[in-house]
């Protein structure tokens, strides 16, 4: 098979040729169809022992690509509930599977968290990675069966490559504890975490959405997608916490996701958590630029949660897949942006356009 392969940091991938992995008992062959490509893969294969030296990434050469979907050719003798010929997506969080965090269904709690096809959060991740060296840069990967989402007929292959980054945020709802009635602060609305966060809030059944973003045309964009449950406030004009509580009576937003991304200041994130009410519950997808300065008086006097959200579980990708099934989420704000394998380098320095979280790279092996 063909497969982009990366053979060291800062050098462009080339599409090599490989043998077709074989799945173990409990693994599933995928014959990929799309893989979506994320925001930060650029800053992963370029600058990533700069950024962040304790989270190792696999050993060169590596097959990255994270977001994979496709059709299952193979499975494994002890493959109980997926057949060949299922469409599916596959969850690339991977963990040990037996520690006490595991087997209570939190994978992303165990010290041995990676993302196939991407990086580990663990120093012992290369032990992953070689028992699942393949991603989605290629035109077959092997995945444990737990790792499967069963796709509808309504949702494409190129839709379910988004999936990763619409989990995360659905993830980051589920621990605000979203719902009808509430109001969501979204900061960082116009990229892909937060685009992702207010249609997944707006189907959820919150009343409003208010969001925060730098680029006045991507939250015009944003605002369209409801007027009349979207309020967008561009950052700079402002404190945003202010102007969230003047919006709300004073109270605040019941919650706020932070998708701002890694590099930006923490001064925004900052001032988005004034914003929120007594109670409230503040959850970060993103991270910031530098370590946050908290009022821990203010904190405890206000009762308010800050939550830090990783990743998302199978179980819940088999419920946003779901929700797709039955139309209560609507993807076709996603604007596909195919590459061929063969065009993968480029595909992956392209995701600097303007189109922030509407635009959806993905890699067709």
């Amino acid at each position: 098979m063909l497969a982009a392969r990366l053979h060291a940091l800062g050098e462009p991938m080339s599409v090599d040729s490989i043998d077709v992995p074989v799945p173990r008992p409990t693994d599933v062959l995928v014959r990929v169809r799309a893989c979506g490509i994320v925001p930060n893969m650029a800053n992963v294969i370029n600058n990533w022992p700069t950024w962040f030296p304790h989270q190792p990434l696999p050993r060169f050469p590596a097959v990255f690509g994270l977001d994979a979907a496709g059709v299952v050719e193979q499975v494994g003798e002890a493959v109980l509930n997926t057949k060949p010929g299922d469409r599916v997506y596959v969850n690339p969080l991977r963990s040990c599977g037996s520690c006490q965090v595991c087997r209570g269904g939190e994978r992303s709690r165990c010290r041995y968290f990676t993302l196939n096809g991407y990086f580990s959060t663990s120093r012992d991740g290369q032990r992953i990675f070689d028992l699942y060296p393949y991603g989605g840069f290629s035109e077959y990967m092997t995945a444990p069966e737990y790792s499967i989402v069963n796709l509808p007929d309504t949702m494409t292959f190129e839709q379910a490559g988004k999936l990763g980054y619409i989990g995360t945020s659905y993830g980051a709802l589920k621990h605000a504890g979203a719902g009808p009635g509430q109001v969501a602060l979204v900061d960082g609305v116009t990229g892909t975490l937060g685009v992702a966060a207010t249609m997944l809030a707006l189907a959820s059944g919150v009343s409003r959405v208010l969001g925060t973003g730098r680029n006045e045309m991507l939250l015009k964009r944003v605002k369209a997608l409801d007027p009349d449950r979207v309020e967008v406030f561009r950052l700079g004009d402002g404190s945003s916490g202010e102007w969230a509580r003047s919006l709300t009576g004073g109270e605040g937003a019941d919650f706020a996701i932070s998708a701002l991304g890694a590099r930006a200041p923490v001064e925004t994130m900052l001032d988005s958590m004034q914003g929120v009410r007594r109670g409230g519950r503040v959850v970060n997808v993103g991270g910031v630029a530098d370590r946050l300065p908290v009022d821990m008086k203010w904190l405890m006097d206000e009762q308010i949660h800050l939550i830090g959200s990783n990743w998302f579980t199978t179980a819940q990708g088999q419920e946003l897949a779901d929700m797709v099934g039955t139309g209560a989420l609507d993807l076709s704000y996603l604007e596909p942006r195919p590459f061929p394998l063969a065009r993968v380098n480029e595909a992956i320095s392209g995701l600097h356009d303007r189109d922030g979280g509407f635009s959806n790279y993905v890699v067709i092996p």
